[in-house]
């Protein structure tokens, strides 16, 4: 495993997914030097070799090695690989997008990063304009950039989706399309070798592909870190804790916090009216909500996969609060915020209706940096780890299937 120059791992941002993009390529940075050194360490020790003269070893053979005549920076010290390709992305006026690899990738193994719900002004035509995009802009604006870097010769692609575009249009009731199916066929065409994403909203999903890879990626581990820090999970303070699936699809998903917990389970049950479609966070299908279980006196613990309106979380979190939580915690893997949900959460926070919403970085929000009842939880470690793995053919299965770290975690908080 090479870590330092030469390297053949390549990151290109769209727009939409340059933030996140940076996050990741800054644990990257971190662990390709963690791991120089440690091998460092070790190699000097095994071999009795001076570990100045190892490096300059380590560098004498990656110049050997590069097409190159040499590769730029000092001899005798670690050069970190450079991952992000410089791209230039043109918006037209009337609405066509184009994307241009200013570095080569002929050769290289490139993770395509891209952010399709950032719906912040971004800055496009090298800053000239601020432009806020749609979905299905972000979408478009994905489309062409793994053409340009198939066309500019890329041994592979991967994409590197937070959140999977269509997501939620999985399943064909009468005469519909099946969206999610159609971008799977579309990326599989373009040569797209794997995709990975996070808390897909449906497994599903995986069936669409014939060769491409499909990594879904949990949060969990995350987000009971964050969760440890505001409930007392432990000593003479220990608080009651009982996690609330909010519907029956998520129940899959909160068994595995209970169980992870070791607390009760939960779950709410709603009646719902098919005939109205939801348009915000008030305005819901939601007809009737009951409980099956008991929070009175406890802290309630809802997790679910994403937040669009939030109309059916804040109904859910205003049903426990008046069944007698103490408080009431959210966990949302991927925090659209669409519409006016935010001013809605500022007002129901301020109506004692919940008391945090654990979300993480996979969406991108400047808004939410100043809210008291929100907690951001980084992903893009996660990401990086995931990255590196699949890179150098590494295992990925403490990485997929957490429990093992999650109980570690419990254990420790214990």
């Amino acid at each position: 495993m090479p870590y330092s120059e030469p390297t053949d791992l390549a990151v290109v941002a769209c727009p939409g997914g340059a933030q996140f993009a940076d996050e990741v390529i800054t644990h990257l940075r971190h662990m390709y030097k963690h791991r120089f050194t440690l091998k460092n360490d070790v190699i000097s020790k095994r071999y009795n070799m001076d570990k100045d003269q190892l490096v300059q070893t380590i560098n004498y053979n990656n110049d050997l090695q590069t097409s190159d005549l040499c590769i730029r920076g000092s001899v005798d010290k670690y050069r970190p690989p450079v991952f992000k390709v410089n791209t230039r992305f043109t918006w037209f006026a009337n609405g066509e997008f184009k994307a241009e690899l200013l570095d080569s990738v002929r050769g290289k193994d490139v993770y395509i990063f891209q952010d399709a719900e950032n719906h912040e002004p971004i800055a496009m035509n090298e800053g000239r304009n601020m432009v806020t995009h749609s979905v299905n802009d972000h979408v478009m604006t994905l489309l062409v950039t793994i053409d340009a870097v198939r066309q500019a010769g890329a041994k592979t692609i991967t994409l590197v989706l937070p959140s999977f575009p269509y997501s939620r249009q999985h399943k064909k009731k009468g005469r519909e399309g099946l969206t999610a199916s159609l971008l799977c066929h579309i990326y599989e065409m373009m040569g797209v070798r794997r995709v990975i994403t996070l808390d897909i909203h449906s497994r599903e999903i995986v069936n669409s592909f014939n060769t491409t890879l499909l990594e879904n990626l949990h949060a969990s581990y995350q987000i009971i870190r964050e969760l440890t820090k505001v409930v007392n999970l432990s000593g003479p303070d220990k608080e009651d804790l009982v996690v609330v699936s909010p519907d029956t699809g998520a129940i899959d998903r909160n068994k595995f916090y209970a169980s992870g917990l070791k607390v009760p389970l939960a779950m709410i049950y709603k009646e719902r009216d098919y005939s109205v479609v939801t348009q915000d966070a008030k305005n819901t299908n939601i007809k009737s909500i009951k409980l099956l279980g008991d929070v009175k006196g406890k802290v309630a613990f809802l997790a679910d996969d994403m937040l669009g309106t939030g109309g059916t979380l804040l109904k859910a979190m205003g049903f426990l609060h008046d069944l007698g939580a103490t408080k009431v915690i959210a966990a949302i893997s991927l925090p659209f915020f669409t519409g006016n949900a935010i001013e809605l959460f500022d007002q129901a926070y301020k109506d004692g209706l919940f008391y945090r919403i654990i979300g993480t970085n996979a969406v991108y929000h400047s808004c939410l940096k100043d809210k008291e009842w929100f907690i951001a939880t980084n992903v893009s470690g996660l990401f990086a780890n995931v990255i590196t793995r699949v890179h150098h053919n590494q295992s990925m299965s403490d990485l997929l299937d957490n429990r093992t770290i999650i109980d570690k975690l419990i254990k420790k908080e214990l």
